[in-house]
């Protein structure tokens, strides 16, 4: 599966059917995580076969049922630590949509449990993402217009409504979707809009971008 094609079959899925994680894709993710850490310097974490994070009264609250995989998004607190995150998360995420797995970003319906996964000093965990087989294969949300999210000097070339297009499936918080692309001459900038996550959903939307996009097309301003 093409990630195009893995990015508008993915939607977000709260209920997994009980079943073990295959151990080849086991290990494809585990391998796609160490290649994230080494380019982003994230301490990115598998847990597996662990069913007591997503086993407390915010997890029920938040419609989650059956979920014993996560990844845990662990990095070094700064500035820039929410938009790495996900950028490198949704990197995961569509990789796992290509193994025919499926995930969803957790912000708060999920306990911390000591053991599982190690936060060393000066680093934040700042999401998980819950993994596996899902019981359906989650709903398209709504989405914005490429206008509404963009803005361009000139004629919009393709190339770059193709990267919003790409921008608008990305999951966001209460899928908000404020973030805005800009172009000016070959550079494109990409800042977040006020609201929970922001960050951490540019960091997602700029990934999609770039798969839409082209990287030969553009530079980041």
């Amino acid at each position: 599966m093409e990630l195009l094609e893995a990015m508008k079959q993915r939607h977000s899925v709260r209920s997994y059917e009980d079943k073990k994680l295959d151990e080849a894709k086991k290990a494809a993710i585990q391998k796609q995580i160490d290649e994230c850490n080494r380019e982003s310097g994230l301490h990115i974490q598998l847990v597996t076969d662990e069913p007591k994070a997503f086993d407390g009264f915010m997890a029920h609250y938040g419609k989650f049922s059956g979920v014993t995989n996560y990844i845990a998004m662990i990095g070094k607190k700064g500035s820039n630590l929410e938009e790495l995150c996900g950028y490198y998360g949704e990197k995961l995420v569509l990789y796992a949509q290509q193994l025919g797995l499926n995930t969803c970003w957790v912000a708060m319906s999920y306990s911390k449990i000591p053991g599982a996964f190690q936060v060393d000093s000066g680093e934040k965990l700042t999401v998980v993402i819950a993994l596996g087989y899902g019981k359906t294969q989650g709903v398209e949300h709504k989405s914005k217009t490429v206008e509404k999210v963009s803005k361009v000097t000139a004629t919009m070339p393709e190339w770059f409504k193709n990267g919003i297009e790409a921008a608008l499936l990305a999951p966001t918080a209460m899928n908000q979707q404020k973030f805005t692309f800009s172009l000016e001459d070959d550079k494109v900038s990409a800042k977040p809009g006020l609201g929970f996550y922001s960050k951490l959903d540019l960091g997602i939307a700029k990934y999609h971008f770039e798969i839409g996009a082209g990287t030969n097309n553009f530079t980041w301003n």
